[in-house]
């Protein structure tokens, strides 16, 4: 993301003009666009014209608009951004109070105006305009005849191809059309990988699945990159890490992070710590359940008393419709690290955030004990 101008004043009201530069910045938009901002982007708009004999021909023009934001919808395979609103400038194709869709989408200018810019919007922006995050680890998943190659940055799982593909059994004295189905698969998967997968960002590649799988494909693969004289790969056998999966679908991938050789590798993604978190989480809940709240309430009782340790918490709290609810979350955070607190952020598009969301999107490690209060959690 760049950050072209900023322009918000000591009561934390203005605006602030950027461009998305990878799909990932869309993502960023979509958590920094809510109800209730103006927005001005440039847009195409159809416009009638009446001739004199009276004959209406309909024209596309580009112009620029600012609307007052109601509603916002994320395409995520498409990496766009489309917000509804109503025109709350003079256009001299588009009447005040209009209502206009715009599309948000990469390298598209656009000035986001909010009444009032919190601590957590603002990170969210140095962290989109910093050049340093970016999909550092990829993975491909899999068992015989089905496989996900994803792309795992700092807020989202992206799966880039799914792989299925009907594999016949072995037979005794018939294994050919079992291996030719094999080839087959392997080779697809290998496709995949090298359209999808940027090896000079990539700083680790796992390959996931039950059994010899794993194996199997790995040797495949670099039997052909010696083949094709691939330099892409063989140059980076290095960055490949072979990782049991209990199976080759997605949510598989919570398990593969968790794993001591792929967290060693992993020990600076952002990824590999919100499931060493999560997992902090689960086994102190387990041991000494005083000490792992989960819950709005209980999390903001733990917070008053300078207890929480670590706070876990979704992003998609911050896209709450009610303003008041946003305020209170964002008071959470703050109070957090005023407290010396560590904030572990969750992306709702990441594995990871997809389990914190079942347990209300927050939840924390606390310094020390806290007596639960029942009304507290038959409220939650």
């Amino acid at each position: 993301m760049k950050l072209v101008s900023r322009d918000i004043d000591k009561n934390n009201s203005g605006s602030v003009t950027l461009i998305p530069e990878e799909n990932e910045d869309m993502w960023h938009t979509y958590n920094l666009v809510t109800i209730g901002d103006s927005l001005r982007s440039t847009t195409i708009r159809k416009v009638q014209n009446e001739s004199a004999t009276g004959s209406v021909s309909v024209n596309k023009v580009r112009t620029t608009l600012t609307i007052h934001v109601e509603a916002i919808e994320f395409d995520i395979q498409g990496c766009m951004l489309r917000v509804r609103g109503r025109n709350i400038q003079e256009n001299q194709y588009v009447k005040m109070g209009a209502y206009h869709t715009l599309d948000l989408e990469l390298n598209r200018k656009f000035t986001l105006g909010k009444q009032e810019w919190d601590s957590i919007v603002l990170e969210r922006i140095e962290t989109a305009c910093d050049p340093t995050t970016h999909a550092d680890l990829a993975a491909v998943v899999m068992q015989e005849g089905l496989a996900h190659v994803c792309l795992i940055t700092s807020n989202m799982t992206l799966v880039r191809a799914k792989i299925e593909t009907s594999i016949p059994r072995k037979r005794k004295g018939m294994c050919s059309q079992h291996d030719k189905g094999l080839t087959r698969f392997y080779d697809q998967i290998l496709q995949a990988i090298l359209r999808h997968v940027n090896f000079d960002i990539v700083k680790c590649f796992l390959v996931a699945s039950p059994g010899f799988v794993k194996d199997q494909f790995t040797e495949y693969l670099f039997t052909q990159a010696v083949k094709m004289d691939n330099k892409v790969l063989l140059d980076n056998k290095s960055k490949f890490v072979l990782v049991h999966a209990s199976s080759g679908f997605k949510h598989s991938l919570k398990e593969v992070l968790q794993d001591p050789s792929v967290t060693a590798r992993l020990a600076d993604t952002k990824a590999s710590l919100e499931i060493k978190a999560l997992d902090d989480f689960y086994q102190m809940l387990q041991n000494d359940s005083n000490r792992a709240f989960y819950g709005v309430k209980q999390v903001e009782k733990a917070a008053e008393h300078q207890a929480v340790e670590v706070l876990l918490i979704s992003d998609e709290l911050f896209r709450s419709q009610d303003i008041k609810q946003r305020k209170r979350y964002v008071k959470i955070v703050d109070t957090v690290r005023e407290t010396a607190g560590e904030v572990r952020m969750f992306s709702s598009l990441h594995v990871s955030g997809e389990q914190l969301g079942q347990l209300s999107g927050i939840a924390a490690i606390l310094r020390f004990p806290m007596a639960e209060d029942d009304d507290d959690s038959e409220e939650d």
